[in-house]
């Protein structure tokens, strides 16, 4: 099991890094693709996977991810993002209406709720990496999500005892919280010193700190909320697709919530 998932772990390194590096089309379709995937895995919890609810959500992450292709020749896109979106809101409305009583308000809610969490909220990392010196930016979506994850592992082992979530995630302890976002700060003043000295990115340290603290504690909160929604539905991982990881959502649930608040970080700093 052990060996499994750490090639496994190997394998998605090496993809994140090609993928990232080469940014553009490869970057957008791949991002494009685990999107999809995810929201199935999530749909698929409320049993629409394969059903009107879902496809309907399917069928409005690929216009949006349209939208965010030709985001930068497009003039004005909030207004189309808007539209979009409440163009879903209403084709949403419509299946529950005209299938009454098919569907429950909850799996309704939950097609809409797949879209945003999934498709929306991972396609900022595409937009991150289009952004000026985005090539240094865009890893600090993993840097902050995975880094913390490390180092909240290793300070909660060495020191952890008061449980952060109890009933949730009995493992997860508020000092290795604590050292996960102090652990992903550090990480991102070493990351903008290394860009600065190899990159010549000139990359503000204190600025990196503080998006590593930050991007650290949302990708905490993000990895209990996808713990949360398993628990809920009584499931222990939300797909197979990565041997030794489970799915796409079970590997990439801090990493969701990280990416928007990097790209918005970014850009207001």
């Amino acid at each position: 099991m052990f060996k499994t998932r750490l090639l496994s772990g190997i394998l998605l390194v090496i993809i994140a890094l090609v993928t990232l590096i080469s940014g553009g089309s490869i970057l957008f379709a791949t991002l494009f693709i685990i999107s999809l995937i995810g929201m199935s895995e999530l749909y698929k919890v409320f049993g629409i996977q394969t059903k009107a609810p879902g496809i309907c959500g399917y069928l409005f992450a690929v216009l949006y991810y349209g939208l965010v292709f030709f985001k930068p020749v497009l003039p004005d896109t909030t207004d189309w993002f808007l539209l979009l979106f409440m163009a879903f809101m209403i084709c949403m409305m419509a299946v529950m209406v005209f299938s009454y009583p098919t569907y429950r308000t909850e799996q309704i809610l939950a097609a809409f709720f797949g879209f945003f969490y999934v498709a929306v909220m991972l396609s900022y990392i595409y937009q991150t990496r289009i952004l000026p010196g985005g090539v240094f930016t865009v890893w600090l979506v993993f840097i902050c999500s995975w880094g913390c994850d490390t180092c909240a592992y290793c300070v909660g082992m060495l020191i952890g005892k008061h449980k952060m979530a109890p009933k949730l995630s009995p493992k997860k302890s508020v000092e290795g919280g604590i050292g996960g976002i102090a652990g992903a700060a550090l990480i991102g003043v070493l990351y903008a010193l290394a860009i600065n000295h190899w990159g010549g990115a000139g990359a503000s340290v204190a600025r990196y700190a503080i998006i590593g603290a930050a991007g650290g504690a949302i990708s905490q909160v993000g990895d209990l909320a996808a713990s949360a929604i398993k628990r809920f539905h009584d499931i222990k991982d939300y797909g197979k697709l990565i041997p030794g990881h489970g799915g796409i959502l079970d590997r990439f649930d801090s990493v969701i919530f990280t990416a928007p608040i990097i790209y918005y970080l970014a850009v207001l700093l």
